[in-house]
């Protein structure tokens, strides 16, 4: 593959704010029976500027008998997104998206946490059969790029003074990057459904900011989540005017917009004050 540093005939005009950064598998790190972490290193990885907290990253997944593609271009990666789409099918590798669970610069490395759940699509394809030594590419905010602060963020509490996050599994790296981010004096609950109570993870927050973890074990997938949330909303009337709540939702689409259309229509919240997102779809491959 040529990189910028190969092809010194490319000029690129202007930083882009996002960009593919050539990576290798550094370790591989088991957190419970879903997740597998995985640590990144590359060269240029000091010029990965993500914030962390529930910015999204893309990850360029290898596939057995397939190269990974190229998507520098002449460009340089400016574009990278249009370079991919108009590769052939056969050499247009998957694209996924991230959260980056941690980043150190001066180390040139970037932590990504991986769902795990047997052969349901390329990522954990790949993420249970990779190897320290395995290359990819990362897809990610350029420090390069004076405007690259706050691309891809949905976390945008502003003044709240109340905080409500949920989420499944797929949530978890985001919830726990947003964890570490809050003053000492936030106040709010998390709730986070995952498959098992080993899946459960030390996470740091705030004295007033109570975590609380929810295996399903063979329960539906966001009933638990469900449930929880419409539990903690009856013990706060009301969610709306002062009371200066900010809701952030993520996992599957499906129970996030259900429990997005509860806080509006049954709660009370403005809909201004809740962030949801929809990670995946039931039914759907997307790891």
């Amino acid at each position: 593959m040529l990189t910028l540093t190969d092809a010194p005939a490319r000029v690129r005009l202007s930083e882009p704010v996002y960009r593919p950064f050539e990576v290798t598998v550094a370790r591989i790190r088991r957190l419970g029976p879903s997740f597998l972490r995985f640590t990144f290193t590359g060269d240029d990885l000091e010029h990965f500027g993500t914030e962390c907290l529930d910015q999204r990253i893309k990850v360029v997944v290898p596939v057995d008998g397939m190269p990974m593609c190229d998507l520098f271009g002449a460009d340089g990666g400016a574009d990278w997104y249009a370079t991919w789409r108009a590769l052939p099918d056969a050499e247009r590798n998957p694209l996924r998206t991230y959260t980056a669970r941690a980043v150190r610069p001066e180390l040139r490395e970037v932590d990504v946490d991986f769902v795990c759940h047997g052969d349901t699509g390329p990522a954990t394809r790949w993420a249970t059969t990779a190897q320290p030594g395995d290359s990819l590419l990362l897809v990610g905010p350029n420090a390069l790029c004076d405007t690259s602060a706050g691309v891809g963020i949905e976390w945008r509490p502003g003044d709240a003074r109340t905080l409500l996050l949920a989420g499944d599994e797929t949530a978890v790296p985001a919830i726990s990057g947003i964890l570490g981010s809050l003053d000492d004096s936030a106040t709010g609950h998390v709730f986070l459904e995952v498959p098992y109570a080993d899946d459960i993870q030390h996470v740091t927050a705030p004295a007033g900011v109570t975590v609380t973890w929810l295996p399903r074990n063979d329960l539906p997938h966001g009933e638990r989540l469900t449930e929880a949330v419409r539990h903690w909303a009856a013990g706060h009337p009301p969610l709306h005017g002062a009371f200066g709540l900010y809701a952030w939702l993520a996992g599957e689409a499906g129970t996030v917009k259900a429990l997005r259309r509860f806080l509006v229509r049954e709660a009370g919240v403005d809909r201004s004050q809740v962030a949801f997102m929809g990670y995946w779809r039931a039914g759907r491959p997307e790891n």
